[in-house]
């Protein structure tokens, strides 16, 4: 058997409201034995907030959340001084690299005040909060303008959810990249890191078989590229019907349960 690895939100969820038959589709294919992996690039949470969120829906993730926080603590030395311009998930992740994280938004209640933040830093990883504003907007620059390497979790420009797109990590980073007047490297899917991770902890020799689950062609689609496996296509996420769907997938359902039907009967 081979890994499914699948999106969370559009996927499994939309906004933590799980899409009808998700829950379903994951136990059968754990029955089937097949491993399922959640590779996400929701960088706010932290790696227990995704599995407890899961758990909430009927699924057992406990050990197989992979998030673009942790792919861009991948980007980062150990002790060196890095401004989270991000939420939990991300001072978490890089808390666990063996950084010296400052918090550089308001959605990290124990950081110090913005205003007191002042020095040097080695990196400024971005990624998805709610409190962004001009002040954290004015630390992330300044700080990069200084020298700091510009990391991004993800540059997803929206996020879905069940009454629409709203702005995504992709729409922070752009604000940031535009003051800072440089380009971040990318750590979430489609990129590199995030491929690191899902390697890590699943091994090899299974690239060929696996498939990945997902709604965004350009991150899910190109990310099922860079491991060399293939995609499968949904509909109840960020992708309207009639949209081009570019990598062209190898496997298209409405939905996750679909999906699960497909590789179960053979694809």
């Amino acid at each position: 058997m081979y890994p499914v690895l699948c999106d969370l939100d559009g996927v499994v969820w939309l906004a933590h409201r799980a899409i009808p038959g998700s829950a379903e589709a994951v136990g059968t294919l754990r029955a089937a034995g097949h491993r399922v992996l959640f590779v996400t690039n929701n960088s706010s949470a932290r790696i227990a907030d995704h599995e407890a969120a899961l758990a909430a829906v009927g699924i057992d993730g406990s050990g197989d959340v992979v998030s673009s926080a942790g792919a861009a603590a991948l980007l980062v030395e150990p002790g060196e001084r890095v401004l989270a311009a991000a939420s939990a998930g991300v001072v978490e992740a890089l808390a666990a690299r063996g950084a010296d994280v400052v918090p550089g938004s308001r959605a990290t209640v124990d950081g110090p005040p913005l205003a007191a933040v002042d020095g040097e830093f080695d990196a400024v990883v971005v990624g998805w909060h709610r409190t962004f504003d001009f002040a954290s907007l004015t630390l992330a620059s300044t700080a990069v303008r200084k020298g700091a390497r510009l990391i991004a979790t993800n540059d997803d420009p929206t996020y879905p959810t069940p009454d629409g797109p709203i702005p995504g990590g992709g729409s922070i980073l752009a604000a940031v990249e535009t003051a800072a007047g440089r380009r971040a490297e990318i750590a979430g899917k489609p990129f590199d890191p995030m491929a690191r991770l899902v390697r890590e902890m699943v091994g090899d020799g299974w690239s060929e078989r696996a498939v990945m689950v997902g709604d965004r062609p350009s991150t899910d689609g190109r990310f099922a590229r860079t491991l060399g496996c293939r995609y499968a296509h949904v509909w109840s996420g960020i992708t309207m019907r009639g949209d081009s769907v570019d990598p062209v997938p190898d496997l298209v359902g409405d939905d996750l349960a679909a999906i699960a039907e497909l590789i179960l009967t053979g694809g």
